[in-house]
C-alpha cells in the first residue's frame, strides 16, 4: 500500500510541530533544572511535563504506524508503547526505594482510567450527543478481561490478608502470579490481533486518516521519544522525593494521582476526543484497554524486573485501600458497560468517586 506521505516527505499538521517543539523545549528545561538547578518543584513540574509531552510523541508516532500494520496491531502496539514512560518512571522509582509510590502509581493509572478518564468520556459525549451506546460484543469481551486480569493482579494481597500461609511467602508468590499474568497476555495476543482484522474487515474507521509520515521517520522519532523517556524519568523520579517534601504529598498521593496522571495523560486525551466524536465503542475500548495492559503486563512485568535488576522489590501485595478502591472501580465500570449505554449523569458520578478516592489518599 503506498501512501503520499512516502513520496512526498513527511506531512506537518499543527498539533505535530506542537508536540515536537513542544516536547523538545520541555525536555531541554526538564535538564537545566535537573542539572542547572532551579529548584525541586520547578525541576519535577517540567519533567512531569516533559514525560507527558514525550508520551505524546510516542503515541503520535505509533499513530502514524497505524495503515501499515492495521488496526489490531496498532492498538496493541499503541498500549504497549504508551506504558514506556510508566515503565521507566516505575524502575527508578524502584531503584530509589520508592516501593509505595509505583504500587499507589500501578493502582492510580488503573482509577485514573476507569473513574476519571471515562467519567469525562461519558460527560463529553452524553453532553454533546445524549446518551451513548456500549452495547457490544466486543466493548463487553474487552471489559470482562479486563475484571480477570485486575482479579488476578489483586489477589496476592487478599492472600495477604486472610490466608496467613501465604503471607511469609508473598514475593515468591507475587512472582508466579506475575509470570502467569504475562501468560494471559500472551495467550490473548493473537486474539487481540484477530478482532483488530475483524473490525477492519467490518468498515468500522479506526484511523480518520492515512499516515503522514514515511516509515522511517515514524519510527525514528518513536525511538528517539524511548530514549529520551528514560532520561527524563530519571530525571522525574529524582526531583520526586524533594517535591514531595516541599509541597507536603505523601507517597501515596504522588503515585496515585501525580505519577498516574502524568504517565497516562495523552491516553487520556485521545479516549475524551473518541468520545467528542461519537466514537463511543472505540473510545471505551481505548480507555477500557489501558488497565488491562496494566494489569497483564505492567505490573507483573515491574515485579519480575525489580528483582532481576536488584532493585528494591516489588510484590502484588497493596494496601487494603488500594484494593477496596481498585476493586470498587471495576466493578462500577463492568456494571455501567453491561447496562449497554452511557449518559452524562454516569460519568459525573465516576469523576466525584475518583475525586473521593484521591482525596483519601492524600494524607498517606
Amino acid at each position: 500500500m503506498s501512501h503520499p506521505a512516502t513520496a512526498t516527505g513527511p506531512v506537518f499538521v499543527r498539533s505535530d510541530y506542537v508536540v515536537l517543539a513542544g516536547g523538545a523545549a520541555a525536555v531541554l528545561l526538564a535538564g537545566v533544572t535537573r542539572y542547572a538547578g532551579g529548584g525541586e518543584v520547578l525541576a519535577f513540574f517540567c519533567s512531569a511535563v516533559a514525560v507527558t509531552l514525550l508520551a505524546a510523541l510516542v503515541g503520535r508516532s505509533v499513530e502514524q504506524l497505524g495503515d501499515r500494520f492495521g488496526p489490531g496491531a496498532t492498538g496493541v502496539l499503541q498500549s504497549a508503547l504508551g506504558n514506556l514512560p510508566e515503565l521507566f518512571i516505575a524502575l527508578f522509582a524502584l531503584k530509589a526505594g520508592l516501593v509505595a509510590v509505583v504500587q499507589a502509581a500501578l493502582i492510580g493509572s488503573i482509577l485514573a482510567n476507569l473513574l476519571l478518564v471515562l467519567g469525562m468520556c461519558f460527560v463529553v459525549g452524553g453532553l454533546k450527543h445524549g446518551p451513548q451506546n456500549l452495547d457490544s460484543k466486543r466493548a463487553q469481551s474487552i471489559i470482562v478481561l479486563m475484571v480477570l486480569s485486575v482479579a488476578a493482579m489483586v489477589i496476592p494481597s487478599i492472600a495477604h490478608y486472610v490466608h496467613t500461609p501465604v503471607s511469609a511467602h508473598e514475593s515468591t508468590f507475587s512472582i508466579f502470579v506475575s509470570v502467569i499474568l504475562l501468560l494471559v497476555f500472551a495467550v490473548t495476543l493473537p486474539a487481540s490481533l484477530k478482532r483488530g482484522g475483524e473490525t477492519e474487515a467490518e468498515g468500522v474507521d479506526m484511523h480518520q486518516e492515512p499516515p503522514r509520515w514515511p516509515l522511517w521517520l515514524a519510527v525514528a522519532l518513536l525511538a528517539a521519544a524511548a530514549v529520551l523517556a528514560a532520561f527524563v524519568s530519571d530525571w522525574f523520579v529524582t526531583a520526586l522525593e524533594p517535591a514531595m517534601a516541599s509541597l507536603g504529598i505523601s507517597e501515596a498521593f504522588a503515585g496515585l494521582v501525580v505519577v498516574a496522571i502524568a504517565g497516562n495523560a495523552i491516553e487520556n486525551v485521545v479516549g475524551i476526543q473518541l468520545a467528542a466524536a461519537n466514537r463511543s465503542e472505540y473510545a471505551f475500548s481505548v480507555v477500557i484497554n489501558s488497565p488491562m495492559q496494566i494489569a497483564l503486563v505492567l505490573a507483573p512485568l515491574l515485579v519480575i524486573l525489580s528483582h532481576v535488576f536488584g532493585f528494591a522489590a516489588l510484590t502484588l501485595v497493596f494496601s487494603p485501600m488500594l484494593v477496596i478502591s481498585v476493586v470498587v472501580a471495576v466493578i462500577l465500570t463492568a456494571f455501567i458497560t453491561f447496562d449497554g449505554e452511557s449518559t452524562w449523569a454516569e460519568g459525573a458520578a465516576l469523576i466525584a468517586v475518583y475525586a473521593v478516592i484521591a482525596a483519601s489518599f492524600w494524607w498517606g
